[in-house]
């Protein structure tokens, strides 16, 4: 980890019609760093995440992608800068194989991003290298949540945001899982990834924060967090 400032978030506040979902939300994000955001359902992670993208209807605060003020432009803009977006709900398209889903997300290769190409993608991913003639449709939830996010990785981003990746997925299929975001950790990469699953958030995590009710709780090492029993049960607990 280098010191620069991949991604800077301060006073971020983002609205569903007259509800306002996130107070004042701060947090930053350095090259070849993960980051976990935790939290409860509800908690505000992927309200977060979406704000980050331009895709809440009213959004407030400061939101700086290398350095350059990206808060009122549209989700686009935004991506084509180079922050990448793996949604919790994997989208991909069914009815395209792995190969077709992987070249409909390339885009061109960015100064200081790790360059991605299917095969490097089927070395990260080995499961989809089985199947690059597979139709999406035709794919488990941990293979299609593969498939999300090296189609996310082909547009060359600096920083990418993981929503619950390891929801849902067999043990085996987290742990592949892990390594991959840790192997795209070693490329510089800076990933943000919601999470309620705290192990696997120990398991390639840097440092954490803790979203609880629209509002930053917590921030510091995973070993803080690791030494706060009270502030886990306070937040995490189930």
């Amino acid at each position: 980890m280098t010191g620069q400032t991949r991604l800077s978030v301060a006073a971020l506040n983002a609205f569903y019609g007259p509800a306002q979902i996130l107070f004042d939300v701060a947090f930053e994000l350095h090259p070849g760093e993960v980051v976990a955001l935790l939290g409860r359902n509800g908690a505000g992670k992927s309200t977060t995440f979406r704000a980050l993208m331009g895709l809440t209807v009213r959004r407030e605060g400061e939101i700086r992608f290398d350095g350059a003020l990206i808060t009122a432009l549209p989700t686009y803009a935004i991506a084509r800068r180079g922050l990448g977006y793996v949604p919790e709900d994997r989208r991909i398209f069914r009815d395209l194989t792995v190969e077709e889903n992987l070249m409909v997300g390339t885009q061109k290769t960015r100064e200081g991003a790790a360059a991605w190409t299917p095969e490097r993608l089927y070395t990260l991913f080995p499961n989809l290298a089985e199947m690059r003639r597979r139709r999406g449709g035709e794919m488990s939830g941990g293979e299609q949540q593969m498939l999300t996010i090296a189609r996310t990785l082909m547009g060359n981003p600096s920083v990418i945001l993981l929503d619950e990746p390891s929801e849902g997925l067999a043990p085996k299929i987290i742990e592949q899982m892990a390594d991959a975001i840790l192997a795209m950790k070693r490329e510089g990469l800076a990933i943000l990834l919601s999470e309620q699953n705290l192990h696997f958030a120990r398991l390639i995590s840097n440092r954490a924060y803790i979203l609880e009710k629209g509002r930053i709780r917590f921030s510091g090492t995973i070993a803080d967090l690791d030494a706060d029993a009270g502030l886990r049960d306070q937040y995490l607990a189930v």
